[in-house]
């Protein structure tokens, strides 16, 4: 299951790896070379990882398109 996660989080955030900051991508980008050898992150990075996942994907601010789609009654 960690494996899947792993796969998960590295995937979506490849995404935002643009709006992190220098320090985030650089760590980001060790753990996907870790990832393409095959091998499971501790507990401390899959921690880091999901919280990257939290900030960038799960709060992310959503467009509302209501407004184009209200019929003109």
């Amino acid at each position: 299951m960690a494996h899947r996660d792993q796969k998960k989080y590295i995937e979506t955030l490849k995404r935002y790896k643009n709006k992190m900051d220098s320090k985030e991508r650089q760590q980001y980008k060790m753990f996907v070379k870790r990832h393409k050898d095959d091998e499971d992150l501790d507990k401390l990075s899959m921690a880091k990882l999901e919280n990257w996942y939290q900030k960038y994907h799960v709060n992310r601010e959503r467009k509302n398109f209501d407004h184009f789609f209200k019929s003109e009654d």
